[in-house]
Protein backbone atom coordinates (compact mmCIF):
# COMPACT_ATOMS: atom_id res chain seq x y z
CA UNK A 1 0.00 0.00 0.00
CA UNK A 2 3.12 2.49 1.25
CA UNK A 3 4.44 1.99 -2.25
CA UNK A 4 1.26 2.32 -4.34
CA UNK A 5 0.87 5.75 -2.25
CA UNK A 6 4.86 6.86 -2.91
CA UNK A 7 4.14 6.36 -6.79
CA UNK A 8 0.71 7.97 -6.94
CA UNK A 9 2.72 10.75 -5.20
CA UNK A 10 5.35 10.67 -7.64
CA UNK A 11 3.68 10.84 -10.79
CA UNK A 12 1.24 13.40 -8.85
CA UNK A 13 4.45 15.42 -8.64
CA UNK A 14 5.97 15.37 -11.92
CA UNK A 15 2.73 16.26 -13.53
CA UNK A 16 2.42 19.61 -11.44
CA UNK A 17 6.67 20.42 -12.40
CA UNK A 18 5.68 19.47 -16.10
CA UNK A 19 2.22 21.69 -16.09
CA UNK A 20 4.80 24.76 -14.45
CA UNK A 21 7.49 24.39 -16.69
CA UNK A 22 7.76 26.89 -19.07
CA UNK A 23 10.35 27.37 -22.13
CA UNK A 24 10.35 29.94 -25.02
CA UNK A 25 8.24 29.72 -28.32
CA UNK A 26 11.49 28.72 -31.14
CA UNK A 27 8.50 30.85 -33.55
CA UNK A 28 7.16 33.25 -30.40
CA UNK A 29 4.28 35.16 -31.76
CA UNK A 30 4.24 38.94 -32.24
CA UNK A 31 0.67 41.46 -32.50
CA UNK A 32 1.39 44.81 -34.94
CA UNK A 33 -0.93 47.48 -34.70
CA UNK A 34 -1.35 50.63 -37.17
CA UNK A 35 -3.62 53.37 -37.55
CA UNK A 36 -4.00 54.23 -41.61
CA UNK A 37 -5.59 57.33 -41.84
CA UNK A 38 -8.65 56.50 -40.07
CA UNK A 39 -8.28 52.78 -40.70
CA UNK A 40 -7.37 50.33 -37.72
CA UNK A 41 -4.73 47.16 -39.35
CA UNK A 42 -3.47 45.09 -37.38
CA UNK A 43 -0.98 41.99 -38.05
CA UNK A 44 -0.94 38.47 -36.05
CA UNK A 45 1.89 36.33 -36.72
CA UNK A 46 5.34 34.39 -35.31
CA UNK A 47 8.44 35.11 -36.19
CA UNK A 48 10.90 32.12 -36.72
CA UNK A 49 14.24 32.96 -37.15
CA UNK A 50 17.06 31.96 -39.65
CA UNK A 51 19.64 30.04 -37.19
CA UNK A 52 22.20 29.31 -39.78
CA UNK A 53 19.76 27.87 -42.88
CA UNK A 54 19.55 29.12 -45.89
CA UNK A 55 15.82 30.34 -46.10
CA UNK A 56 14.49 31.23 -49.54
CA UNK A 57 15.01 28.84 -52.51
CA UNK A 58 15.93 26.30 -49.29
CA UNK A 59 13.60 26.05 -46.34
CA UNK A 60 10.91 27.78 -48.26
CA UNK A 61 11.19 26.84 -51.94
CA UNK A 62 10.61 28.98 -54.67
CA UNK A 63 7.21 28.95 -56.62
CA UNK A 64 5.55 27.26 -53.30
CA UNK A 65 2.63 28.39 -50.55
CA UNK A 66 4.38 29.66 -47.81
CA UNK A 67 2.57 30.58 -44.52
CA UNK A 68 4.70 33.47 -44.47
CA UNK A 69 5.59 33.01 -41.21
CA UNK A 70 5.29 29.81 -38.70
CA UNK A 71 2.48 28.05 -36.86
CA UNK A 72 -1.55 29.63 -37.22
CA UNK A 73 -1.77 31.38 -40.06
CA UNK A 74 -0.25 34.87 -40.39
CA UNK A 75 -3.54 37.08 -40.13
CA UNK A 76 -4.08 40.72 -41.26
CA UNK A 77 -7.06 42.45 -40.44
CA UNK A 78 -8.56 45.91 -42.04
CA UNK A 79 -11.27 47.89 -40.10
CA UNK A 80 -12.13 48.81 -43.33
CA UNK A 81 -12.40 48.42 -47.08
CA UNK A 82 -8.72 48.89 -48.68
CA UNK A 83 -7.70 49.22 -52.11
CA UNK A 84 -4.70 46.81 -53.08
CA UNK A 85 -3.35 47.12 -56.97
CA UNK A 86 -6.95 48.65 -57.97
CA UNK A 87 -8.71 45.68 -56.10
CA UNK A 88 -10.91 46.35 -53.40
CA UNK A 89 -10.50 44.12 -50.30
CA UNK A 90 -13.35 43.93 -47.54
CA UNK A 91 -12.77 44.75 -44.28
CA UNK A 92 -12.94 41.66 -42.45
CA UNK A 93 -9.46 39.18 -41.33
CA UNK A 94 -7.46 37.54 -43.82
CA UNK A 95 -4.67 35.34 -43.62
CA UNK A 96 -1.38 36.24 -45.65
CA UNK A 97 0.06 33.51 -48.10
CA UNK A 98 2.60 34.10 -50.11
CA UNK A 99 4.32 32.51 -53.19
CA UNK A 100 8.13 33.31 -52.95
CA UNK A 101 10.09 34.20 -55.88
CA UNK A 102 14.28 35.04 -56.84
CA UNK A 103 12.88 38.50 -57.89
CA UNK A 104 8.97 38.99 -57.07
CA UNK A 105 6.21 37.18 -54.69
CA UNK A 106 2.76 36.53 -55.19
CA UNK A 107 1.08 37.98 -51.91
CA UNK A 108 -2.07 36.22 -51.32
CA UNK A 109 -5.01 37.62 -49.08
CA UNK A 110 -7.21 34.32 -48.05
CA UNK A 111 -10.38 34.47 -46.32
CA UNK A 112 -10.17 31.13 -44.79
CA UNK A 113 -7.84 32.23 -41.89
CA UNK A 114 -8.10 29.79 -39.20
CA UNK A 115 -5.82 27.39 -40.89
CA UNK A 116 -2.71 25.65 -39.12
CA UNK A 117 0.17 26.20 -41.71
CA UNK A 118 -1.82 25.82 -45.61
CA UNK A 119 -5.08 24.35 -45.99
CA UNK A 120 -5.29 21.40 -46.57
CA UNK A 121 -7.34 22.08 -49.54
CA UNK A 122 -6.86 25.36 -51.45
CA UNK A 123 -10.38 27.07 -52.14
CA UNK A 124 -9.57 29.50 -54.91
CA UNK A 125 -12.92 30.95 -54.36
CA UNK A 126 -11.27 32.04 -50.96
CA UNK A 127 -9.05 34.14 -52.70
CA UNK A 128 -10.11 37.60 -51.77
CA UNK A 129 -7.25 39.88 -53.68
CA UNK A 130 -3.86 38.30 -54.96
CA UNK A 131 -0.90 41.16 -56.14
CA UNK A 132 2.42 40.62 -57.41
CA UNK A 133 5.65 42.24 -55.67
CA UNK A 134 8.70 42.64 -56.30
CA UNK A 135 11.37 41.45 -54.28
CA UNK A 136 14.55 44.40 -53.16
CA UNK A 137 17.86 43.07 -51.51
CA UNK A 138 18.22 44.08 -47.99
CA UNK A 139 22.17 45.17 -47.61
CA UNK A 140 22.01 43.27 -44.34
CA UNK A 141 20.39 39.78 -42.86
CA UNK A 142 17.38 39.96 -40.93
CA UNK A 143 17.68 37.62 -38.75
CA UNK A 144 14.09 36.90 -37.21
CA UNK A 145 11.15 37.40 -39.76
CA UNK A 146 9.46 40.39 -39.52
CA UNK A 147 6.29 42.19 -40.97
CA UNK A 148 5.97 45.79 -40.74
CA UNK A 149 3.59 48.81 -41.42
CA UNK A 150 5.24 51.53 -42.85
CA UNK A 151 5.94 54.56 -45.32
CA UNK A 152 2.27 55.97 -43.66
CA UNK A 153 -0.01 58.59 -45.31
CA UNK A 154 -3.21 59.64 -44.28
CA UNK A 155 -4.26 57.29 -46.47
CA UNK A 156 -1.61 54.53 -47.49
CA UNK A 157 0.94 52.41 -46.22
CA UNK A 158 2.92 49.46 -46.83
CA UNK A 159 2.77 45.97 -45.06
CA UNK A 160 5.94 45.16 -45.78
CA UNK A 161 7.90 41.30 -45.35
CA UNK A 162 11.50 40.95 -44.49
CA UNK A 163 13.68 37.91 -43.47
CA UNK A 164 16.85 37.15 -44.47
CA UNK A 165 18.02 39.51 -47.29
CA UNK A 166 14.97 39.87 -49.00
CA UNK A 167 12.25 42.83 -48.29
CA UNK A 168 9.06 42.30 -50.46
CA UNK A 169 6.44 45.32 -49.95
CA UNK A 170 2.78 45.56 -51.04
CA UNK A 171 1.21 49.03 -50.55
CA UNK A 172 -2.47 49.40 -49.27
CA UNK A 173 -5.16 52.60 -50.09
CA UNK A 174 -7.59 53.37 -46.92
CA UNK A 175 -10.52 55.22 -47.54
CA UNK A 176 -9.89 58.61 -45.57
CA UNK A 177 -10.71 60.99 -47.87
CA UNK A 178 -14.03 59.91 -48.31
CA UNK A 179 -14.47 58.96 -44.36
CA UNK A 180 -13.35 62.94 -43.80
CA UNK A 181 -15.60 64.27 -46.79
CA UNK A 182 -18.39 62.47 -45.32
CA UNK A 183 -17.88 63.54 -41.53
CA UNK A 184 -17.21 67.50 -42.38
CA UNK A 185 -20.57 66.95 -44.22
CA UNK A 186 -22.16 65.60 -41.08
CA UNK A 187 -20.93 68.76 -38.67
CA UNK A 188 -21.05 71.72 -41.12
CA UNK A 189 -24.80 71.99 -40.13
CA UNK A 190 -23.53 73.59 -36.90
CA UNK A 191 -19.90 72.89 -36.42
CA UNK A 192 -17.55 74.45 -33.73
CA UNK A 193 -14.36 76.25 -33.91
CA UNK A 194 -12.67 73.09 -33.98
CA UNK A 195 -14.27 71.74 -36.58
CA UNK A 196 -13.91 74.27 -39.21
CA UNK A 197 -10.04 74.18 -37.91
CA UNK A 198 -9.33 70.47 -38.24
CA UNK A 199 -11.37 70.59 -41.77
CA UNK A 200 -9.45 73.62 -42.79
CA UNK A 201 -5.89 71.98 -41.97
CA UNK A 202 -7.12 68.48 -43.64
CA UNK A 203 -7.39 70.45 -46.90
CA UNK A 204 -4.17 72.34 -46.66
CA UNK A 205 -2.59 68.68 -46.12
CA UNK A 206 -4.07 67.01 -48.91
CA UNK A 207 -3.68 69.76 -51.23
CA UNK A 208 -7.39 69.95 -51.76
CA UNK A 209 -9.52 73.39 -52.74
CA UNK A 210 -7.56 76.19 -50.96
CA UNK A 211 -10.27 79.03 -50.90
CA UNK A 212 -12.17 76.17 -48.99
CA UNK A 213 -9.89 76.45 -46.77
CA UNK A 214 -9.27 79.65 -46.39
CA UNK A 215 -12.89 79.97 -45.80
CA UNK A 216 -12.67 77.67 -42.89
CA UNK A 217 -9.60 78.69 -41.35
CA UNK A 218 -10.89 82.05 -41.34
CA UNK A 219 -14.09 81.23 -39.64
CA UNK A 220 -12.09 79.28 -37.06
CA UNK A 221 -10.14 81.96 -36.09
CA UNK A 222 -12.85 84.42 -36.09
CA UNK A 223 -14.68 82.16 -33.51
CA UNK A 224 -11.84 82.13 -31.55
CA UNK A 225 -11.23 85.93 -31.61
CA UNK A 226 -11.96 86.82 -27.67
CA UNK A 227 -9.11 83.92 -26.87
CA UNK A 228 -7.08 83.85 -29.74
CA UNK A 229 -5.49 80.10 -30.18
CA UNK A 230 -1.34 80.69 -31.49
CA UNK A 231 -1.77 77.36 -33.24
CA UNK A 232 -5.40 78.25 -35.43
CA UNK A 233 -3.28 81.30 -36.18
CA UNK A 234 0.00 79.62 -37.48
CA UNK A 235 -2.29 77.31 -39.72
CA UNK A 236 -4.20 80.30 -41.26
CA UNK A 237 -0.92 81.89 -42.03
CA UNK A 238 0.17 78.65 -44.16
CA UNK A 239 -3.37 78.57 -45.46
CA UNK A 240 -3.52 82.48 -46.57
CA UNK A 241 0.32 81.96 -47.89
CA UNK A 242 -0.86 79.38 -50.41
CA UNK A 243 -4.04 81.13 -51.37
CA UNK A 244 -2.02 83.57 -52.67
CA UNK A 245 -2.48 86.27 -49.77
CA UNK A 246 0.86 87.48 -48.32
CA UNK A 247 -0.44 90.52 -46.37
CA UNK A 248 -2.71 88.17 -44.63
CA UNK A 249 0.05 85.43 -44.04
CA UNK A 250 2.35 87.79 -42.06
CA UNK A 251 -0.04 89.06 -40.04
CA UNK A 252 -1.77 85.99 -39.08
CA UNK A 253 2.32 84.79 -38.34
CA UNK A 254 2.72 87.61 -36.32
CA UNK A 255 -0.59 87.47 -33.93
CA UNK A 256 0.94 83.61 -33.70
CA UNK A 257 4.42 84.52 -33.10
CA UNK A 258 2.62 87.10 -30.19
CA UNK A 259 0.37 83.87 -28.82
CA UNK A 260 3.16 81.56 -28.60
CA UNK A 261 5.70 83.90 -26.66
CA UNK A 262 3.07 85.03 -24.13
CA UNK A 263 1.95 81.10 -24.01
CA UNK A 264 6.12 80.20 -23.74
CA UNK A 265 5.74 77.24 -26.67
CA UNK A 266 9.22 77.51 -27.92
CA UNK A 267 8.37 75.24 -31.03
CA UNK A 268 5.92 77.74 -32.13
CA UNK A 269 8.01 80.84 -31.65
CA UNK A 270 10.52 79.04 -34.05
CA UNK A 271 8.41 78.15 -36.51
CA UNK A 272 6.63 81.56 -37.00
CA UNK A 273 9.70 83.05 -37.11
CA UNK A 274 11.15 80.86 -39.98
CA UNK A 275 7.92 81.18 -41.59
CA UNK A 276 7.96 85.56 -41.39
CA UNK A 277 11.22 85.99 -42.62
CA UNK A 278 10.80 83.45 -45.81
CA UNK A 279 7.95 85.63 -46.27
CA UNK A 280 10.24 88.83 -46.57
Amino acid sequence: MKKILLSLFVVALSTTINAQLKTPAPSPSAKLEQTVGLTDVSVEYSRPSMKGRTIFGDLVPYGSLWRTGANANTKVTFSDDVTIDGKTLKKGTYALYTKPGKDSWEVIFYSDANNWGTPRKWDDAKVAVSTTAKVDAMPMKIETFTITIDDLTNDSAVLGILWENAYVGVKFNTPTDKAVEKSIAQVMGGPSAADYFSSAVYYLQEGKDVNKAKEWINKAVDMTKDQPRFWYLRQQSLILAKAGDKKGAIAAAKASLAGAEKNGNADYVKMNKEFLAEMK
